[in-house]
């Protein structure tokens, strides 16, 4: 089986404006908003891990009820299984629904639900509730393992995780038959759950790619809980600020961007041709390409964020990296909605209408077989301002997180010239999306 899930539609020649003026209003929007935040932000205005207003009381009740959790939960195992039984006992064709469930529903539709509401992944993560009832059980306690966390392995296991993922899906040529489907989901479930067993539930916190893309995400969310457990409404952006610097959080975000890049590079004419005019296998030219645009994207935060360290007089430059790596996220975010717009909403309705047959017996459980995908919202126009809207947006959003930890880290007299190298950062990835979706 061989399925093309296509990440948009459309031509590039629908963009609202030429090449040269959208990359040139898009660069000239964010250093007008690094001016403005210098004149006008001078001291740290994201409170961080202590932002928000509490919900009501009724409210917080209701979300963090045993009912809510053992729902969400439920609803995880049910989903899960759904999928297993289209897996194991599924046809190996297009009709087949896991590709849709694992690079859709999972993959992409679980970016904009974790901005709205919070780490919903975590809630619903199958692994880390079948861990728990392993443990209870057992009586034991699923927060304790073995052996505790290795101390200092930070991000780490995430951004491995999620590279990984990135791998398989955009550079392993048979990503979407079944027999690679089933060895990946079994090697990842394997995995997840030998080191949960081993370090305690703690370690779906930092280990488990999926819940580390949705928690990040999560942390652009106006839906927050702080430290001692209350949930709160905040600024959109406070989350970002509670984010603590530890190892692997730049290699994390940098995975994060360099992954959806990579994807837009991969759709160019350009590459296209390069990789046809290769004798090498495409997997080998993908992987190549894919590990090479991770590695320019860390090397491009690290050296701006050294850069900026140094000018802007830091007391230890080189913890700058990890403090400034949260305003990549919502330039990670900028760059999913660009290129996954309107795979989520076409594909999205696909995955549904064959969900309903995972058998492949023409049944129809779900009663969504004979639903006709709508392409409503998927319009060349709306497709292609929204793209240009999510890239600029994204990028201004992640100058202001940067200016609020810029003005918390340096010198106040020193603050706006040490941000310069992150304005470079900011105006090269600004320009590179739009390249991007042009070339597409």
């Amino acid at each position: 089986m061989t399925v093309v899930l296509a990440h948009g539609i459309g031509g590039r020649e629908d963009l609202p404006l030429p090449l040269g003026w959208a990359v040139t209003g898009a660069a000239v929007a964010v250093v007008v908003s690094f001016v403005a935040l210098g004149l006008l932000w001078h001291a740290p205005r994201l409170p961080g891990a202590a932002a928000g207003r509490p919900l009501p009381g009724w409210a917080a009740s209701a979300l963090d009820s045993r009912a809510t959790k053992v729902v969400l939960a439920g609803l995880g195992l049910v989903a899960t299984g759904w999928t297993l039984l289209a897996l194991v006992l599924g046809p190996d064709d297009a009709n087949n629904p896991v590709p849709w469930v694992v690079f859709v529903l999972l993959w992409v539709g679980v970016v904009p639900v974790s901005v709205l509401v919070g780490p919903v992944w975590r809630r619903v993560n199958p692994l880390r509730t079948l861990h728990a009832l392993v443990n209870r059980a057992a009586g034991l306690d699923p927060a304790e393992g073995v052996r505790p966390l290795p101390a200092g392995i930070g991000w780490w296991p995430g951004a491995v995780g999620l590279g990984a993922f990135a791998w398989f899906e955009l550079a392993y040529e048979d990503s979407t038959t079944l027999p690679a489907l089933r060895w990946a989901i079994g090697l990842y479930a394997a995995v997840h759950l030998v080191a949960a067993f081993t370090f305690g539930s703690r370690w779906f916190d930092r280990g488990d790619a999926f819940e580390v893309w949705s928690g990040l995400y999560a942390r652009i969310s106006p839906l927050g809980r702080r430290p001692d457990g209350t949930l709160v409404l905040r600024a959109p952006l406070a989350g970002l600020d509670a984010v603590a610097p530890a190892p692997g959080l730049v290699a994390t975000v940098s995975v994060m961007l360099g992954s959806t890049v990579y994807d837009g590079l991969s759709g160019s004419t350009v590459w296209v041709s390069f990789v046809q005019s290769q004798p090498l296998s495409r997997t080998l030219v993908a992987t190549a390409g894919l590990l090479l645009t991770i590695g320019a994207v860390a090397g491009l935060l690290v050296v701006c964020a050294l850069a900026a360290g140094r000018l802007g007089g830091a007391d230890d430059v080189r913890a700058v990296p990890g403090l400034l790596a949260p305003s990549v996220v919502p330039v990670a975010l900028g760059y999913v909605v660009a290129h996954y717009y309107s795979f989520l909403v076409l594909e999205g309705q696909n995955a549904f209408v064959k969900l309903s047959d995972p058998l492949g017996t023409g049944a129809d459980w779900l009663g969504t077989a004979g639903m006709q995908p709508s392409a409503a919202l998927v319009t060349p126009g709306i497709v292609a301002n929204l793209q240009v809207a999510a890239i600029v947006v994204g990028h201004v959003l992640g100058v202001v997180v940067a200016h609020d930890r810029a003005v918390a880290l340096f010198p106040r007299a020193r603050a706006v010239i040490g941000q310069v190298p992150l304005l470079v950062l900011m105006v090269t990835l600004t320009c590179t999306g739009l390249f991007l979706l042009f070339a597409g």
